[in-house]
C-alpha cells in the first residue's frame, strides 16, 4: 500500500514541478527571450545557416531599435516567417543605395552621410530611394548579393520587430553577447 502511496505522490510532485516550470518558461518565452535559429546565408559572414541565438525580446520594449543592430523581425510578407538582418535606415530617415553605396539623409544630416560598413563582405550592385515613415525600418543582410531584404520588399514596421540577437550558443567557438555587434562613426 505505501508503494502506490509512493506512486501517487511522486505523480503529484512531478506535476507541481511541471506547472512551476511552465509557470517560469512561458512569460520568459512571451516577454523577455526566445530562441532562433538562422537559416541561409544572408548574414553571411556574422550569422551562419545553422547559428543558435537567444533574442532579446524586452530592450526595444524599454528603448528603440539602433542603426547596426541586429534584429529578428516577422516577414512584412508572412508573419508567420521570421528573418534576421541588420538595421540600416530608421525611422524619418531617407535611404538611397547607388551601386554599393549607401546613404543616409535624416534631420540632424540633411546633406546625408556614407554608412562604413566593414562587416559586408558581398557587395551587390543596387539602385535603392526609400523614405522611412514614423515607425518603420530599413534593414538588410550583411551578404548583399544574397540577401532578401529591405531593397525587395520594403520598410519593417516597428511592430514587427521580436527583438535583436542577444546571445550565440551555436556554435560553441563563435559563442558570445551580441553577436553581430558593430558602431557607425556618426
Amino acid at each position: 500500500m505505501e508503494e502506490i502511496r509512493d506512486t501517487k505522490q511522486s505523480f503529484w510532485e512531478l506535476v507541481r514541478f511541471a506547472i512551476i516550470a511552465l509557470l517560469i518558461v512561458i512569460p520568459v518565452r512571451v516577454f523577455i527571450a526566445e530562441p532562433f535559429v538562422v537559416s541561409g546565408s544572408s548574414m553571411i559572414p556574422a550569422f551562419e545557416d545553422g547559428n543558435y541565438l537567444i533574442v532579446d525580446k524586452i530592450s526595444y520594449r524599454l528603448n528603440n531599435p539602433k542603426r547596426d543592430d541586429v534584429v529578428v523581425f516577422q516577414y512584412p510578407g508572412d508573419h508567420k516567417k521570421f528573418f534576421i538582418k541588420r538595421i540600416i535606415g530608421l525611422p524619418n530617415e531617407t535611404v538611397d543605395i547607388k551601386g554599393s553605396v549607401v546613404s543616409i539623409t535624416n534631420s540632424e544630416y540633411s546633406a546625408g552621410f556614407q554608412l562604413d560598413e566593414p562587416y559586408v563582405k558581398n557587395l551587390a550592385q543596387n539602385e535603392t530611394h526609400l523614405v522611412l515613415k514614423e515607425n518603420e525600418y530599413f534593414v538588410m543582410g550583411d551578404n548583399r548579393s544574397a540577401s532578401s531584404d529591405s531593397r525587395s520588399w520594403g520598410a519593417v514596421k516597428e511592430e514587427l520587430i521580436a527583438g535583436r540577437a542577444f546571445l550565440r550558443l551555436l556554435p560553441i567557438k563563435k559563442i558570445g553577447i551580441l553577436p553581430g555587434s558593430y558602431k557607425q562613426a556618426k
